[in-house]
């Protein structure tokens, strides 16, 4: 299976640490997706008094919502560096031969032991074949080693099928801000906060 430190393959994928070589490829990643469904956030109704809280309800839409991201850079700490304060950071790729179809770039906070997954995206003709997963026990084996008590994640309220696959590897809501994304091109949306226990 998947290692932290180390290359190791499933159906035909071979996991392993990023490289500066890497990065690159990494940004140039596409990390679209496409969704007929999506989670509207609402209060609490009428009938629950002066109560507290937020529904989620997952909702079509027509036509389907269809979203891209634009490219980001990421810190050179995250490929492995040495150093002690970069020590808590890495990025674990996924490549199908000679072409990184997947990575997970992660950050590990001492003062709560959570381990923030800051990015994960898998190439849309990957998807579908268990490489997220496996990059999230890249993730967990490293949180593991960190001393990390939790995983922890944010997702935008669109993104249905990245919540739909945290659920499905262990995750639950913990948290919710209707305010993150306002001033952005993805002003409307919502970030969901995912966690889960170590194993």
């Amino acid at each position: 299976m998947t290692t932290a430190h180390g290359p190791a393959a499933a159906d035909g994928i071979v996991y392993r640490p990023a490289r500066p070589e890497d990065a690159g490829a990494i940004e140039a990643l596409d990390s679209s997706f496409t969704t007929a469904t999506v989670f509207e956030v609402s209060g609490p109704g009428p009938d629950a008094g002066a109560g507290f809280g937020f529904l989620l309800h997952e909702v079509p839409v027509d036509p389907p919502v269809h979203k891209s991201f634009p490219p980001e850079e990421h810190d050179e700490q995250v490929f492995g560096g040495g150093k002690d304060s970069e020590a808590d950071a890495r990025t674990f790729v996924a490549l199908d031969g000679d072409l990184l179809c997947g990575f997970a770039a992660v950050g590990y906070a001492a003062w709560n032991r959570r381990l923030t997954i800051e990015d994960i995206e898998v190439a849309p003709g990957h998807r579908g074949r268990g490489i997220g997963r496996a990059l999230m026990e890249c993730a967990e084996r490293f949180a593991r080693e960190r001393g990390a008590e939790h995983l922890w994640l944010e997702v935008s309220s669109v993104n249905a099928p990245a919540v739909h696959a945290y659920r499905r590897m262990g995750f639950t809501f913990c948290g919710l801000d209707t305010a993150l994304y306002g001033g952005t091109p993805a002003a409307g949306e919502r970030a969901l906060y995912m966690s889960r226990p170590c194993r």
